[in-house]
């Protein structure tokens, strides 16, 4: 019996990834991720990672507690484009040690702000 194969990289949203031992752990993305001021938008931290398949803008509300996820937003459903994710990753500064993260640009910062600072 034949199987259906994914034609697209759409996922529902919101989605939560598990890391697995080659992510990085929780202490060391947040602390990068705090130290920009700008990626912090009410009480969750964002930035965008950039893997082989897809190029997604995450999210992370620091707790206390020792599992961790990558919470994929949908960035359309805030505004963002794909050029502006891009844009992101190609101005960006290198400030983000840790490869295939990136923080987020001004602009969607100003476009996360816009939507979420009220929530």
């Amino acid at each position: 019996m034949p199987t259906a194969k994914r034609t697209t990289s759409t996922y529902t949203v919101p989605r939560y990834i598990m890391p697995d031992g080659s992510e990085p752990e929780y202490e060391a993305i947040l602390e990068q991720i705090q130290d920009y001021r700008k990626s912090q938008i009410g009480s969750s931290y964002y930035y965008i990672r950039a893997g082989e398949e897809s190029t997604i803008l995450c999210r992370i509300i620091p707790g206390g507690g020792k599992v961790f996820f990558h919470e994929v937003v949908d960035h359309h459903n805030h505004g963002i484009s794909d050029e502006d994710i891009a844009e992101a990753i190609k101005s960006d500064t290198g400030a983000f040690s840790l490869p295939g993260h990136y923080h987020i640009s001004p602009h969607i910062e100003k476009k996360l702000r816009a939507l979420l600072e009220f929530e």
